[in-house]
């Protein structure tokens, strides 16, 4: 009889020690599901682009936030073939039909036209897309150069992005002679 109680005991204990352990594995999942809810996510902000100068070009472009570094995508369609200069501009302002209330680049470094990654360019000289016969293009472009709803000089939201009826020459001053603003669309932060 006494072994069979130290036998129960022993048992009783081991079943014990196996509920608190799975219990604590419970609790650490618990936990982990927690920090994963509650970690930041990604800052985004993003700009709906509609036609101006009498084109049918619309898309949209998300800038999302990782670390230090914004990644930058655009679509666009409807546009004519070829290359088209996608820049962002000074004013989150597409009011104006040929969509000129968006300003001039958007250049908080005070520098020239240029490329983006060679000498100097203006923070707002993305580049060119290509569209290809359907109409439609993309374009992707990281960098840590900008920021995203902080208010800062560098911080996109409140811009306006501007696709342009012609390519960027590079050289051009002060905008790459890209002709017509044939799209436009101010960006904004994200919910």
């Amino acid at each position: 009889m006494k072994k069979n109680l130290i036998t129960l005991s022993i048992n009783a204990s081991f079943l014990l020690l196996i509920g608190i352990f799975l219990s604590l594995i419970g609790c650490d999942r618990t936990r982990q599901q927690a920090d994963i809810l509650s970690a930041p996510s990604a800052k985004q902000a993003v700009a709906t682009i509609g036609s101006t100068s009498g084109s049918s070009v619309t898309g949209m472009a998300v800038f999302t936030q990782n670390g230090d570094q914004i990644t930058f995508t655009i679509e666009i369609q409807n546009a004519t073939p070829g290359l088209h200069a996608v820049h962002i501009h000074e004013n989150g302002d597409c009011s104006a039909p040929d969509g000129k209330s968006a300003g001039g680049h958007w250049n908080p470094t005070d520098v020239a036209h240029g490329k983006w990654g060679e000498g100097e360019f203006h923070l707002g000289d993305i580049g060119n897309i290509t569209v290809g016969e359907d109409g439609t293009g993309s374009f992707k472009l990281t960098t840590d150069l900008w920021e995203i709803g902080t208010g800062s000089d560098i911080d996109v939201v409140g811009a306006g992005i501007i696709v342009h009826a012609d390519a960027d020459d590079f050289i051009s001053q002060p905008s790459g002679n890209a002709g017509a603003r044939i799209g436009c669309g101010v960006i904004v932060l994200a919910e």
